[in-house]
């Protein structure tokens, strides 16, 4: 009866393949994060078990023997590949791929969604993304989605909230000609003697326009010819001089420089409000949400160093 012998260790053949290599134990120990000893006894185990020399060893030299030679022509190409094997292994792993979900208001889409989802796009090709509108106050859970944006006062119990960029301003706005025809309302009560473009909700509830009134806010029940379900409608209707329209103020920021806009009441605006990205506290986050949450971090530092450098030139 045969005796069994001692099944291979692979760290046994890397140390002979590190030792023939550089023809030297104690350089092969540098490499290997080990000592001359250490790797000494691993070569006796390793011809031990294949009944075969593989090294001459001198006082001055290390030098493969021809099997020595033979099996490290073999072993040396191979080891590089599982190296090269478990790197690419390592890469995938940390590529970000998968599908995010994401819900978010129609009004804000354009302006502040939409860029942020085309970077995480640029950054992460391989993750596929969808994005669905709606301004209803839709549950995300429900409905499905990983997580979606929405303004603070609005998010849900037991959500987990993240900034997403500088806080978000409104404006009331009518075209140059409204206000030449019918004057400019100087207090947000005088808006009810205006013709006041309506914004309704998909449930029908009508938007109120808030106002403030140092620091105490309060809303006008405005009244108009029109009402619409969406903010670029509103100023589309503003710009041909059907009325007023209470809007994002990166909505008409680019009419306001044309002069086909005009802003009133600057002085009773409320506070800017801030946007979130929100989503199930209980769920284990993943790499796609991970990364979305990083750019998003990451943009609202980039932000704020600049407008601190506006702010100091």
């Amino acid at each position: 009866m045969n005796e069994q012998q001692d099944p291979l260790n692979f760290a046994d053949l890397e140390n002979f393949c590190a030792v023939a290599q550089y023809r030297s134990f104690r350089l092969a120990a540098e490499k290997r994060d080990s000592s001359p000893s250490a790797l000494s006894h691993s070569l006796r185990r390793l011809e031990a078990s294949l009944g075969v020399r593989l090294l001459n060893r001198t006082t001055r030299s290390v030098t493969p023997t021809d099997a020595g030679s033979e099996l490290l022509t073999t072993l040396a190409p191979a080891f590089q590949d599982i190296r090269q094997a478990l790197a690419d292994l390592r890469a995938h792993s940390t590529k970000v791929t998968g599908h995010l979900r994401l819900n978010a208001p129609r009004s804000l889409a354009v302006h502040v969604v939409s860029p942020l989802i085309n970077a995480l796009t640029k950054q992460h090709p391989d993750l596929q993304i969808t994005l669905v509108t709606d301004d209803s106050l839709v549950n995300i859970v429900e409905q499905g989605f990983d997580a979606g944006f929405r303004f603070g006062e609005s998010l849900e119990q037991d959500m987990l909230a993240v900034p997403v960029r500088r806080a978000i301003r409104f404006n009331v706005v009518a075209s140059p000609a409204y206000l030449e025809r019918f004057g400019t309302p100087e207090h947000p009560g005088q808006l009810l003697e205006h013709a006041c473009i309506g914004l309704r909700f998909p449930n029908g509830k009508a938007y109120a326009w808030e106002f403030s009134d140092q620091g105490r806010p309060f809303s006008v029940n405005i009244k108009g010819p029109l009402q619409v379900d969406a903010t670029n409608l509103a100023i589309n209707s503003a710009c041909e001089g059907v009325g007023l329209a209470y809007v994002f103020e990166h909505d008409c920021q680019a009419l306001i420089e044309q002069n086909r806009l005009v802003p009133v009441l600057q002085a009773w605006m409320p506070p800017a409000e801030r946007l979130y990205l929100y989503h199930p506290s209980r769920r284990q986050m993943t790499p796609a949400m991970s990364a979305l949450i990083e750019l998003i971090q990451t943009q609202a530092e980039t932000n704020d160093l600049s407008h601190r450098h506006r702010g100091q030139s």
